[in-house]
């Protein structure tokens, strides 16, 4: 998930203290290579090619259709079903305690379908419990498996993930440390792009799709399969042991680069930047991937062994091999048809041995032999050991970054210095490019001023007419993560809400005009993004929550129901309809909503202080100060709660 990186940079942030550079890269000159370029395969840059799928592919190519089926990607996700899971689910190893929540987890089964029960428990007694169904599995089981759920085609990861290398259940990346969303982890269309074959998504959504499929296909690496399907039903045979078959692309033919970038869109992982009108569908193998997005990386000096799991390529791209080679690639040792579990280990050995086999009957490894014999000659074991991943816990994985054995040297474990943000798939990634990096950066996982410094230093280089060709988006979103609301409010001055094409620019415009209280300046703002995204139930809770500041009620009323309509575990929304009806003296209905809530979250802030209202109205003293009592003991800063429960005379 989008969320796995972050364990990664909260960890490394934490561990050094020195002062952040403003800048990292000096070049700030835009990158040629963004620019659509020509390709003899016909499926990359032909518009008419479409996906068939995988079954389509099956029909003439059975017995690597049967391997690849066995693959980590072929197993990438599936239905949760008892042969897909690879938990254990009895009782001594199926309860997950997230101590700074205070919340206990039980995976079960209940016949064919799967839950996870939530529970709190206080005195011996179970005080709330909240059941959740599980839909999909995600992971092939060699390190984890993860878990979705599907409420009206809104998806969502639950809160905890079995590790199969540590055979133990826990919570889920991310979720540690009191960092947990709890059921709320919105499953976004840049994680499903990567854990599986491309869904039908809803493009004026964040999470919504109307199908999802099982499992990374062929046409992942190969692209879009129609010409090629059409060219064989046809019957226009074709001879590749003559030349290359250009109706579909074959990876092992692609120049180095362009076989690592094929690799690189899911198997470097970072932070994405989407060029300007492109999304998480575009790349087409052949392709550069810079010419759909870039990807930049913190860089640190030092704490060499720290590793992000799916960091597979920034790895390898450390190796003095790659560097050296000027010709390896993923391939040169892995076969993507077979699983690495039926891969013989003289596959990757040979491929070593390709450069570093022994010459005049010497054996090229500098190691003596006794030691080589203690580790079988097995060149991986020495140069790539296994590593744990700093963003995914209780794994550890092959590290590609090829070297010698480093040498036990505590500096080798700590970070002393933090470089930069490197971009890995663009030398030369636009200054506006860069900026984004910086910002996406802070917004996601730490929010240290310094990377916001570097990422106003970029958008200064950019020239007015760019500035104003992207509506000064960059802009506002920068003082937007500053909340420098006043700055927001110049910027989206200067513009239209209607003529506003991205979303997030509208809502960031209409938040610092409602923080600014300014709710009437705020309001088309919040309309505009949801009229571009419809289905962000979180832009339309916030549009619904705006109209009612400005009392108009049945509005409101329209935009909540909305959101329920759509899932009706939505906890703000649940909230505010139960809100709207006390206001309206509509009990009946208000409790019904509250406890709704309530049930979703019992811990929710605002719902708890409506609760406490609407027991002080309905004559229940005790449970208004049951429910305040807890509210403080979650919210300690809440002030309103405090004076609340003084004036009930606790």
């Amino acid at each position: 998930m989008t969320s796995r990186f972050l364990r990664t940079l909260l960890l490394l942030l934490a561990l050094f203290t020195i002062t952040l550079p403003v800048f990292f890269c000096n070049n700030p000159a835009p990158d040629e290579g963004t620019v659509q370029e020509s390709s003899p395969w016909r499926n990359v840059y032909d518009t008419s090619a479409h996906y068939v799928g995988m079954q389509t592919c099956r029909g003439c190519h059975e017995p690597i259709y049967e391997t690849f089926i066995q693959t980590g990607m072929g197993q990438s996700f599936g239905l949760a079903t008892k042969e897909k899971s690879a938990a254990d689910f009895t009782p001594a190893h199926a309860i997950v305690y997230d101590s700074a929540l205070d919340y206990y987890y039980k995976p079960y089964w209940d016949n064919d379908s799967f839950y996870i029960m939530e529970f709190r428990v206080e005195d011996g007694d179970t005080v709330h419990k909240r059941v959740q169904k599980v839909n999909y599995i995600v992971g092939s089981g060699q390190h984890t498996n993860s878990h979705i759920f599907n409420t009206n085609g809104y998806l969502y990861q639950a809160p905890i993930t079995f590790y199969t290398q540590k055979h133990k259940w826990d919570l889920a990346p991310g979720f540690e440390k009191g960092a947990s969303s709890r059921f709320q982890r919105l499953i976004e269309i840049e994680c499903m792009s990567c854990h599986n074959g491309y869904p039908d998504f809803v493009s004026n959504s964040e999470n919504k799709y109307n199908l999802i499929k099982t499992g990374i296909d062929c046409e992942r690496c190969h692209g879009p399969g129609s010409i090629h399907v059409a060219e064989r039903q046809n019957n226009k045979p074709f001879d590749t042991s003559k030349g290359p078959d250009y109706t579909i692309v074959n990876p092992r033919r692609l120049p180095t680069e362009l076989q690592n970038n094929v690799c690189q869109r899911c198997h470097l992982q970072g932070i994405a930047v989407l060029n300007d009108g492109k999304t998480f569908y575009d790349f087409h193998p052949g392709m550069k991937l810079s010419e759909v997005m870039n990807v930049f990386m913190p860089e640190y000096e030092g704490a060499q062994d720290k590793m992000i799991m799916a960091s597979h390529v920034e790895r390898m791209k450390k190796s003095e091999c790659y560097i050296q080679s000027g010709k390896m690639s993923c391939i040169t040792c892995h076969n993507p048809h077979v699983s690495v579990k039926f891969t013989p280990r003289t596959q990757y050995l040979n491929a070593c041995q390709s450069c570093h086999g022994s010459v005049s009957g010497q054996h090229q490894c500098s190691e003596s032999a006794q030691v080589r014999a203690t580790k079988n000659n097995d060149c991986v074991t020495c140069h790539m050991p296994h590593n744990g991943s700093i963003d995914i816990p209780h794994v550890a994985v092959t590290d590609h970054f090829i070297r010698k054995r480093p040498v036990e040297d505590s500096q080798q474990k700590k970070i002393t210095a933090f470089l930069g943000m490197k971009c890995f798939n663009n030398d030369k990634p636009d200054a506006i490019t860069t900026a984004r990096g910086f910002m996406e950066f802070y917004e996601r996982y730490a929010q240290s001023g310094s990377l916001l410094d570097s990422a106003l230093h970029y958008l200064s280089l950019q020239s007015e007419l760019e500035a104003a060709q992207k509506q000064n988006r960059d802009y506002i979103r920068v003082y937007y993560l500053l909340k420098d609301y006043p700055k927001v409010v110049s910027y989206a001055s200067k513009l239209q809400p209607t003529s506003t094409s991205d979303a997030w620019t509208a809502y960031r415009a209409g938040e610092a005009y409602y923080q600014l209280q300014q709710p009437d300046s705020a309001l088309p703002w919040y309309q505009r993004a949801t009229q571009i995204w419809k289905y962000s139930l979180d832009f339309e809770n916030k549009y619904g929550i705006c109209l009612l500041t400005l009392n108009k009620i049945p509005e409101a009323l329209a935009v909540f129901q909305f959101v329920l309509n759509e899932n009706p575990n939505h906890i703000s929304a649940n909230t505010n309809l139960g809100y709207i009806y006390m206001q309206q003296g509509n009990n009946a209905m208000a409790y019904d909503y509250m406890i709704r809530a309530d049930n979703l979250d019992p811990d929710y802030e605002q719902n708890l202080v409506n609760l406490a209202v609407w027991y002080h109205n309905n004559n229940q003293p005790e449970q208004a100060k049951k429910r305040l009592i807890h509210l403080i003991k979650k919210h300690p800063g809440n002030d309103r709660a405090k004076a609340m429960l003084a004036d009930l005379g606790n």
